[in-house]
């Protein structure tokens, strides 16, 4: 690739100006309340796109939000990348907790990001990253150096499950068809320390429901005589753990893929100083199951967390009331071997089995996904891993990533292709979070390095 360093500096006002007008739209997927903030993203996506190179695009209807569909194709037989992304973002709650307005994005330096950081709900999860895809697209096209075919699907779900995503799939195979799968919804070890994410746990979201009384009660005249359903519901949550954090669901564990020890010795290699990663979240220690490292923690195991909890009075002031009901979310993040809907349903039988019959309890599944693997000898991490080495000056480390992205091992499945997750993210970037940013060198990096996959992996199909 030639003068892909120039054209981004001449350019990259334009891209960062571009990506914060993107940033201002609320594409909330998981309030309807936003419903036309997200049909305005897709619109934007599909002009970006036009506007890129791809001589087609159109906004492809499904059973909810759109997904935004692209092609370049210059030559059929040429090999076929498909660039994956989502214009939803979660969110932004707590407003309280953000520095700044989530969707009126400002850029401030940081000790991390020195030259500046996007902040803004969906800065890197995953307008930023996706973004990224569309202007390397244009890069290669504007000098006339794109060596290959090049579709892009843009979904407006993913932040909700991906709920219709996979009938969109099954249903445009042909269209869909390609040779890799290129996906930035990720992140990388340090700012110069470039990775590749090699696996995603799988995910079971549920929402639980206990109801004790037919009505809410005084404190004073029906406490200790009827089950307070906050109290139960806590009481029950406090036992899916034991006292080594080990995840208590009969069954839970039967079909997690454990890793050998030469392979938990190679994720060692990857740097990382634990003294740091409390500072940076301002805890005095870590948390979690016994026998196993921080990394591998939040990346080989399974686990099992409160999202959110809620019952009762919460308003100003006092209320001396005890609750008709209780309720919490809770997600699972699964290991390769989980089955999503089988820990589900496992979830589902102990969670009722365990409940006190003064109150009665609802699970009402959300939705999951299964986890995903790929290997480093294909072609696709080849060409990604020169990419990289090339931008960084060092190769990149193979990561397990702990984040999910249900619909990667579906995209296997239907598509018959291996995903590439390429991610410029960083663990610092607050995704899901109050101040959500993306650093400014990561999105221009981001350009930069996506071009030259491209340029590997059609040298490396030859």
């Amino acid at each position: 690739m030639k003068n892909t360093t120039s054209y981004i500096e001449k350019n990259k006002d334009r891209f960062i100006s571009e990506l914060v007008e993107l940033l201002k739209i609320p594409s909330i997927s998981a309030d309807s309340t936003y419903k036309s903030d997200v049909l305005k993203t897709a619109e934007a996506v599909k002009e970006s796109l036009e506007k890129a190179g791809c001589d087609t695009v159109e906004i492809c209807p499904t059973a909810g939000y759109p997904i935004v569909y692209g092609e370049k194709i210059i030559d059929k037989t040429l090999p076929t990348v498909l660039v994956y992304g989502h214009y939803d973002v979660q969110p932004a709650d707590p407003l309280e907790l953000w520095d700044s307005a989530p969707f009126e994005p400002v850029i401030k330096t940081t000790d991390i990001h020195p030259e500046g950081a996007i902040f803004a709900r969906g800065a890197c999860d995953d307008k930023g990253q996706m973004y990224m895809h569309v202007k390397a697209l244009e890069f290669m096209t504007s000098t006339d150096q794109l060596p290959c075919n090049v579709k892009f699907m843009i979904e407006g779900e993913e932040e909700v499950g991906s709920v219709n995503l996979s009938t969109f799939v099954k249903e445009n195979r042909e269209k869909l068809s390609n040779d890799v799968i290129l996906i930035s919804d990720t992140g990388m070890i340090a700012k110069d320390t470039p990775s590749i994410t090699t696996g995603l746990r799988g995910l079971s979201y549920v929402e639980v429901e206990v109801t004790g009384p037919n009505r809410d009660l005084h404190s004073g005249l029906y406490g200790g005589a009827v089950a307070n359903p906050v109290n139960v519901l806590t009481k029950m949550i406090a036992s899916l753990h034991d006292e080594n954090n080990h995840i208590t669901i009969p069954g839970f564990y039967d079909k997690v893929e454990e890793l050998s020890q030469d392979e938990r010795a190679e994720m060692a290699k990857a740097p990382f100083s634990l003294e740091n990663y409390k500072k940076a979240l301002d805890i005095d220690d870590v948390y979690g199951e016994a026998g196993y490292t921080t990394n591998e923690r939040n990346s080989i195991r399974p686990t099992l967390d409160v999202n959110g909890i809620w019952g009762g009075y919460i308003g100003e002031g006092a209320k001396t009331v005890i609750a008709s009901k209780a309720y919490a979310k809770i997600s699972m993040r699964l290991v390769p071997g989980q089955e999503w809907e089988e820990i589900t349903q496992l979830f589902k039988t102990h969670f009722e089995s365990i409940a006190p019959k003064a109150v009665k309890v609802e699970v009402k599944p959300h939705h999951g996904g299964q986890a995903y693997v790929t290997p480093t000898d294909n072609v696709g991490y080849q060409a990604a891993a020169k990419a990289y080495t090339d931008t960084f000056g060092k190769a990149p480390i193979p990561q397990r990533g702990g984040g999910s992205i249900p619909i990667v091992a579906l995209f296997e499945k239907e598509l018959d292709s291996k995903i590439i997750l390429m991610g410029f993210g960083l663990d610092s970037d607050a995704i899901h979070s109050p101040n959500e940013h993306f650093g400014v060198f990561n999105y221009l990096k981001g350009i930069e390095t996506i071009p030259l996959f491209y340029k590997y992996f059609t040298e490396l199909s030859k």
